[in-house]
């Protein structure tokens, strides 16, 4: 069973001296999301960002938003995996999530992206089965919102 669209909220932190922009949303999933998604998948993409405060050149910005939407639109609509959060600044892109199963997973995700330009990210894979990670993003900020 499908859990209802939550609406995401905007966090802003400083790192570095550059804004870094999160967008999450602000609870935990109920707890057997958590139980079946145990596997922290970080998809980082590292650019120049030294001409824009440390945030994206505005094309190699699409192009993140175009990945991040397919990754959306497929694999987190299959169920093969869930958002935990975003953020993007300090010339680092991360797109955070979920999953159950990596081969299964990076199948999907190799399916999905075919048709896409091969871009430079990397792709790691943490066991975090209390979705440790993710809290340490509720509790940077409670209480800002």
């Amino acid at each position: 069973m499908s859990e209802p669209q939550e609406l995401g909220i905007i966090g802003e932190t400083e790192e570095d001296g550059f804004p870094v922009v999160y967008r999450f949303v602000n609870e935990l999933p109920h707890p057997d999301t958590r139980i079946q998604y145990s596997w922290l998948t970080v998809i980082s993409w590292k650019y120049d960002g030294r001409k824009r405060n440390g945030m994206p050149p505005e094309g190699i910005n699409q192009q993140m938003i175009g990945l991040e939407s397919d990754i959306n639109d497929s694999l987190e609509r299959e169920g093969l995996c869930r958002h935990a959060y975003s953020r993007t600044g300090n010339s680092l892109k991360e797109l955070v999530y979920y999953i159950s199963d990596r081969e299964q997973f990076m199948a999907a995700f190799n399916d999905a992206l075919a048709s896409h330009p091969r871009y430079p990210i990397e792709i790691n894979f943490y066991n975090d089965a209390e979705w440790e990670d993710f809290q340490k993003i509720l509790d940077l900020f409670r209480g800002e919102n």
